[in-house]
């Protein structure tokens, strides 16, 4: 398998192609600001965001097919579309908190502008350094990183976008067909409603004597249908996806049926109550309780892995030092040619003059807004890194950046309590920092899985910065308008906008600055995380499990053993050969000269790119039908099995469709 630090991109460094062109940062900007307000409603709605990297990289190919741009260009595009879904997801889990906690009583646009302005370039500038560390020089699988290379070199053909596309290897067709399949069911499912995406049952198991008290017992399990999730599994492989599953099963089937048991079931909260008594409960205490060990474990295991790529990180420190010095250095190709290290390190410096001046504004206090003002610039490096790792692991749809967020909090939040701010002025402070460290954290993951594709394309990474930040100043300028309007129009916290994330970091905020917060949870995590290191065993996996849905865990899982069997049947009809083994990343670009074996693995990565880029691409889509008001549901309580049904069959296809031409042959 070749090493990154070799790999040979789909456009040959030495070859020079428009890449940072006008029209490709101007439909950037545009994008940014498209995706960036579908997604400020879904996150403030249903709690979540869709990723926009192949929704944007697809939008982007549509609009510059009438210019014959080229795969570069398409790639700075998308760039700009990642910056409006990370923008909006960091600003949406945070700034709504302060109407939550009553700190505001409308959105200041202002203010809301600097903090995301101000985020957004730190996520950016603290990824330059990362880039290497944690895209060149570990093996971690970006998994939409690879779909978005899959799309692009499949749907381009070449240097330029053209009717006429090279038909040798693997068939492109695979991409269309699993775009159409997730787009149906996704339509289906969110818009028509014709039938549920996600399955869930919750049992009693019997009474028991607990205490001196009867107590029941209660099983749960579930799924969510999603052809995307289960394109993730696919892709990060079995036994990433196995550890997510543990997690999952750790928290919904130990731990919270043990807390049930002993404690009983509670009354559902507001934000659960809508799923029953029973039910509701459960998530209540998952959500209220369980939740924070995974951001327990989140914390120790993030720190951890960061720890573990120390040495990456000190050779992208001792490059920094070379460039701050003035020196060259070696080997510097078109596709290795980052922002100047000096200017980098330079405006990261400064960055703590306009942070501390906007939380003088904020708080009117100097001193403590000097030291939050380091504070968030050092944290906003640790978010980036975590949120680069956890994005490299699991994608960026599936990236718990709100889990960064909580485990900000809780540190901002201990610090502010240490100071004796308790007040409104200690827990809005708190929800500024937090929000300024969650944008940076967010950009930066991002920009790292779109940085991943441009190493498999042949991108120049600077350009891909430079884009970036036009796509964070365009989307910053207008997020505090697009969360104003939707306030106005639906008021947070209301039943049409309920923002989830949000009421949650407002509970944490509340809960720490007012001696509530369950700490022992959070300890449980953490010594969860020291457990698992010591096993030697993937911590943040588990702690993503924990953390999310059980029934987001489950089709990631039904996934990755579908790659397992894939696997397994093409080793047990191939063997290993003799030749060198080739890595998702290389087949993800090339196009002739496919053996059989390489020729499955990249029709299953076309058909999973596919079944990602569809999905997200239809959620976008609805979210616009919901912000125009235009309501297709077609049943208010949607019947599970035929959703689960399809979904069955779609896994099927997965399974199947790589395996196809092999399989045909031997029949014969």
């Amino acid at each position: 398998m070749i090493s990154r630090e070799h790999f040979k991109p789909f456009i040959p460094p030495e070859k020079y192609i428009p890449e940072l062109t006008v029209r490709a940062v101007l439909i950037g900007v545009f994008l940014a600001i498209v995706l960036g307000a579908a997604n400020a409603y879904l996150g403030l709605y249903a709690g979540m965001t869709v990723s926009a990297i192949i929704p944007g990289a697809v939008m982007a190919l549509a609009f510059l097919r009438p210019f014959k741009g080229t795969i570069l260009e398409v790639n700075i595009a998308t760039m700009g579309a990642s910056a409006g879904e990370c923008i909006a997801a960091g600003a949406i889990f945070t700034i709504p908190a302060l109407v939550i906690l009553r700190v505001w009583t409308e959105i200041n646009y202002l203010q809301t502008t600097l903090i995301a302005l101000l985020g957004g370039i730190l996520g950016v500038l603290w990824m330059v350094p990362l880039r290497k560390a944690l895209v060149v020089k570990t093996d971690l699988p970006f998994p939409e990183g690879i779909a978005v290379a899959a799309v692009l070199t499949s749907t381009v053909g070449g240097e330029k976008i053209s009717k006429n596309r090279e038909k040798e290897g693997a068939n492109a067709v695979w991409l269309l067909v699993g775009a159409i399949l997730a787009s149906v069911y996704k339509f289906g499912e969110v818009a028509l409603r014709i039938f549920s995406g996600t399955i869930e049952y919750i049992g009693n198991i019997g009474r028991y004597l607990i205490g001196g008290r009867i107590r029941e017992g209660w099983i749960y399990g579930g799924v969510t249908t999603s052809p995307a999730l289960l394109a993730v599994g696919w892709i990060i492989g079995p036994e990433i996806s196995s550890f997510v599953l543990v997690g999952g099963l750790i928290g919904w089937a130990i731990i919270v049926p043990l807390i049930v048991l002993v404690g009983g079931l509670p009354p559902p909260i507001e934000e659960y109550a809508a799923l029953g008594p029973h039910l509701g409960g459960f998530y209540t205490v998952w959500g209220e309780q369980v939740r924070y060990i995974g951001v327990g474990a989140m914390l120790v295991g993030g720190l951890w892995a960061i720890w573990s790529i120390r040495n990456n990180l000190v050779d992208s420190v001792k490059e920094a030092i070379i460039g701050l010095r003035g020196d060259t250095v070696e080997n510097k190709k078109r596709t290795e040619q980052d922002l100047s290290y000096k200017l980098i390190f330079t405006l990261i410096v400064l960055m703590v003059i306009p942070i501390f001046l906007l939380y003088i504004w904020l708080s009117n206090t100097i001193g403590l807004s000097l030291l939050m003002a380091v504070i968030t610039v050092v944290f906003a490096f640790i978010a980036s890194a975590l949120a680069g790792y956890l994005t490299g692991l699991v994608g960026s749809s599936n990236c718990p950046i709100s889990g960064v967020t909580v485990a900000v909090l809780l540190i901002v939040s201990l610090i502010m309590f240490g100071f004796g701010a308790t007040g409104d002025a200690g827990m809005a402070i708190v929800i500024f920092i937090s929000a300024v460290i969650c944008i940076g954290g967010s950009i930066s993951g991002d920009l790292l899985q779109t940085m991943a594709s441009g190493h498999m394309i042949g991108a120049t990474p600077k350009r891909l910065q430079i884009a970036m930040t036009f796509g964070v100043i365009a989307i910053s300028a207008v997020i505090g308008v697009i969360i104003g309007v939707l306030h106005q129009a639906f008021e947070i916290g209301s039943r049409s906008l309920p923002a989830p994330q949000a009421y949650l970091m407002a509970g944490i905020v509340r809960g720490i600055l007012g001696g509530q917060m369950l700490w022992p949870y959070v300890l449980a995590g953490a010594i969860l995380a020291l457990v698992l290191i010591l096993l030697n065993l993937p911590v943040l996996p588990v702690a993503i499990g924990i953390y999310l849905p059980f029934t987001l865990s489950v089709p990631i899982f039904v996934g990755g053993c579908i790659r397992y069997i894939t696997d397994r049947f093409l080793k047990k009809k191939y063997g290993n050969s003799n030749e060198e083994e080739i890595s998702d990343w290389e087949l993800a670009i090339k196009k002739t000269t496919l053996e059989p074996k390489e020729k499955a693995i990249r029709t299953g990565l076309l058909l999973t790119a596919g079944l990602i880029a569809g999905e997200a691409l239809t959620g976008v889509i609805v979210a616009v039908l919901i912000i125009s008001g235009i309501n297709l549901a077609m049943f208010n309580t949607p019947p599970m099995l035929p959703g689960f049904i399809v979904w069955v069959y779609i896994a099927i296809l997965l399974a199947y469709i790589p395996l196809r031409d092999i399989l045909a042959k031997k029949a014969v």
